[in-house]
């Protein structure tokens, strides 16, 4: 199995396990093939039922393993031997279970009962293919036989004494007998190859890009947005998504299936320190990977959740090398030029104003990982330096202390950053002439006319799980005046970010196989009533946070295309004065 398939299968062949094993009332033989009625079987089950729920076909070969006691096909020969059912060979006879509570494998050169010799099996039978059967069965135990007694020999036991049966493992037509199997071997081999040729025209590294969330709505449809857009980027490698979750959000989570993920501890709020932050997550997270996971990447790419990508972010076009990774400019990142880079890195000088994009060289990362997280600690318990005029925070608040975290754990390794402004920008900003940046990342809010989105406003919506729920629509392109070219220029990317977020969705919502539109009309449309009227009072004092619903009660005509885009208003949105994800920038 590929390993970002198994990282998307692992967390629901786990639950559907438990799932089918707590369903009792269908255990019984007739329903589950398990003959013992049990539900012995469940974790089977849990994994054919989890793979169907991921999506995953498999390509199924009877003949890479086979049951000793079986009779193989004519032509095949087996990889492996599967003793979990009891055998026989003439009137010897092998059950695991007999040996369920066995301390074999802790007494000095005792063996399982020998089986027949080959030149008894001989004459046993006189098909040759049951012949082959019976073969398959006596290898399979002289096998562990003789793993027992190589085991017994390295933990120091006595050598065991001469008998027929030990001369036998020794000899040569035992090891003709259990010489290696191979399967297609001409094709493998031709496979090798040609992928061996593939791979040697390749002269660029891999990568892997990661990105961090946590278990709430909120992040699932940046979530949905970003793995589109990842998917049509041409993105050189494989995705991860870092997933910050306690133990009890995980078990109500529904979004397991939405990426290829790795499962980390919530650290929203700090297990020592109690301090509720969780901005932490993202080098918490990026630590935990680069802890638990091996890879083969030579460079990391590290995105925010509420980005979309619009093109490959790679090494080799922006000139990452080791010692010197690659990021964008975060110019409000004031500290690195005042007191709080002296109080927090031994190298201020080295301090950049980095952030957003990072392609860094596996190796530094591995360096670098633990100094993020300590250094971004650090400068969250330095709350006599979280003023604005000292951070460039906005609010004060500390929330910013990853970013600065970051940028003085690089100091301190002397990192040198390439970089770029011509990789990232924020949607309603005014793009530089020429440039073609890969990555909208939409942390503020932006607009065209009458129409904007901030993130903020739609914190508490469960939009992916939804069916047909998307965010309002901006205005078409057409409809952007040719006059100030700038101003064009701005308004063009943001309406692209703004449709690739709703193209996300409505795919989403396909693959989850939501009703037919026509379908949802009328409840859509009853819901959207039923949330205007109870909200009827508080557009009138927070008109700022409610814009978007009251513009969609102004074109309300009943059509498919507008119901649905409305579904997204039936659930409540959090207010501006709420934001505290937002960038200070």
């Amino acid at each position: 199995m590929h390993i970002d398939d198994l990282r998307a299968l692992a967390p629901l062949w786990l639950s559907k396990t438990e799932e089918v094993r707590q369903d009792k009332s269908h255990w019984s033989t007739n329903i589950t093939g398990d003959i013992y009625g049990m539900g012995w079987i469940s974790e089977m089950y849990g994994y054919s039922f989890g793979a169907a729920e991921v999506g995953l076909r498999h390509k199924i070969n009877d003949d890479i393993m086979i049951y000793p006691g079986y009779t193989p096909r004519i032509g095949t020969e087996p990889l492996i031997l599967h003793y979990g059912l009891p055998f026989k060979v003439g009137n010897w006879s092998f059950s695991k279970l007999e040996h369920h509570e066995d301390g074999i494998v802790y007494d000095c050169n005792r063996l399982f009962p020998p089986p027949p010799f080959p030149r008894e099996v001989e004459v046993m039978e006189s098909d040759p293919n049951v012949k082959r059967a019976l073969y398959l069965s006596i290898e399979c135990i002289n096998t562990l036989n003789e793993g027992l007694l190589l085991h017994h020999t390295s933990v120091g036991c006595p050598k065991p004494q001469w008998s027929k049966y030990l001369s036998f493992l020794k000899s040569k037509r035992f090891s003709e007998l259990t010489k290696p199997k191979y399967w297609n071997s001409l094709k493998v081999e031709n496979k090798l190859t040609v992928q061996h040729v593939a791979l040697s025209k390749s002269r660029h590294p891999k990568i892997h890009t990661l990105f961090s969330t946590e278990c709430s709505s909120y992040f699932d449809w940046q979530t949905v947005g970003l793995m589109h857009s990842f998917r049509i980027s041409g993105q050189p490698g494989n995705i991860t998504r870092l997933l910050s979750c306690t133990d009890e959000e995980l078990k109500n989570y529904k979004g397991r299936d939405l990426a290829p993920t790795h499962y980390v501890p919530s650290m929203n709020r700090h297990p020592l320190t109690g301090d509720w932050y969780p901005a932490i997550n993202k080098p918490a997270a990026v630590l935990h990977w680069i802890n638990h996971v091996q890879t083969d990447a030579e460079f990391i790419v590290i995105l925010d959740a509420d980005m979309i990508m619009r093109g490959p972010i790679t090494p080799w076009e922006y000139g990452a090398k080791l010692g010197h990774p690659v990021s964008t400019p975060y110019d409000y990142l004031i500290g690195c030029d005042n007191i709080l880079a002296k109080i927090h890195t031994r190298n201020p000088s080295a301090c950049e104003k980095v952030g957003g994009v990072i392609i860094m060289h596996i190796d530094d990362l591995r360096r670098f990982a633990m100094l993020w997280l300590h250094k971004s600690e650090e400068v969250r318990a330095d709350k006599d330096h979280y003023a604005t005029n000292i951070t460039g925070d906005i609010y004060a608040s500390g929330w910013i202390s990853e970013m600065y975290g970051y940028s003085f754990a690089a100091a301190e390794l002397n990192l040198r950053h390439i970089i770029r402004s011509d990789i990232l920008i924020y949607p309603g900003y005014v793009p530089l002439p020429g440039v073609n940046y890969k990555v909208f990342h939409y942390g503020l809010r932006f607009g065209v006319g009458d129409w904007s989105f901030d993130k903020a406003d739609w914190r508490n919506a469960d939009i992916v799980n939804t069916c047909w729920a998307k965010f309002p629509e901006p205005p078409d392109p057409s409809a952007i005046t040719k006059g100030n070219q700038n101003a064009r220029e701005r308004d063009l990317l943001s309406i692209e970010c703004g449709k690739a977020l709703n193209k996300a969705l409505y795919l989403h919502h396909k693959r989850r196989n939501c009703p037919r539109l026509s379908t949802t009309i009328g409840s859509i449309s009853k819901k959207i009533e039923e949330v205007l009227t109870s909200n009827k009072s508080e557009r009138v004092t927070q008109r700022s946070s409610t814009t978007t619903i009251g513009r969609n009660v102004e074109h309300m005509d009943v059509t498919r295309q507008q119901a649905v885009e409305r579904a997204t208003d039936t659930v409540s949105r959090v207010h501006g004065s709420k934001r505290l994800a937002r960038s200070s920038k």
